[in-house]
Parts: structure tokens; C-alpha cells; sequence
């Protein structure tokens, strides 16, 4: 149902922006915001990069934003492998594990779970 009238100007500015957004696209998004940090011209073409290869891996229909926190991800999870949050690699496995195909899905918890 559209957003109008009263119902409009009583919500709040980003639930108002992703109603008009929902209303748009179709699509639902979750509240975001827009994050800025100094980066030197050298850090460029490496973040670059990184970015690039994992929206290859991810999909090229990614945002820039998911492909950044898919790097983060994988960044934690390497660093806690010894002695650090297991939480922080579980989290990481599941995001990783929804990008295999249904076959690797399944060989691979097959293989968790003892079956090859």
C-alpha cells in the first residue's frame, strides 16, 4: 500500500525512505547508511581490486557494499581461526555457504555431517 498523507509525515525520515524506495523497486531494503573514511591515493587500486575480484566471485548484480562486507567476513574468520571467536567464523561460513551451488551445498554438508 502507497505511503501517503499523514501516515507519511508521521514516520520517521529513513523508514519514509525505504517505504518510497519498497514503493519503487518492489523490493524491501533494510535501513543502511553511507559510510566515509580517508584512504590514500596508493590504498586505491588495491581496494579496488578486492573489490572487483569479489564481486566476480559474488555476482556481478552485488553492491559494493555486500562485496565489502563479504571481504570483512572473510577477513575475520581467517583471523579468528585460532583462539578467537567461533561465533565470528560461524557467521562467516553461513555467508559463504549461501553462494555454493545446491550441489556443493550438499557435498559439503554431506561432508560436515560425516557422509564422505
Amino acid at each position: 500500500m502507497p505511503v501517503r498523507g499523514t501516515k507519511a509525515r508521521s514516520m520517521p525520515r529513513e523508514e519514509f525512505k525505504r517505504e518510497v524506495e519498497k514503493e519503487l523497486t518492489g523490493r524491501e531494503t533494510e535501513p543502511h547508511e553511507i559510510i566515509y573514511f580517508k584512504m590514500y591515493k596508493s590504498q586505491i587500486p588495491v581496494i579496488d581490486q578486492a573489490l572487483e575480484t569479489a564481486a566476480l566471485m559474488l555476482g556481478t548484480d552485488k553492491s559494493r557494499g555486500y562485496c565489502l562486507e563479504m571481504i570483512c567476513a572473510d577477513f575475520l574468520a581467517g583471523a579468528n581461526l585460532d583462539n578467537g571467536d567461533p561465533q565470528i567464523l560461524l557467521q562467516s561460513l553461513r555467508q559463504f555457504l549461501k553462494f555454493l551451488p545446491a550441489d556443493q551445498k550438499q557435498a559439503f554438508l554431506g561432508h560436515v555431517n560425516g557422509r564422505s
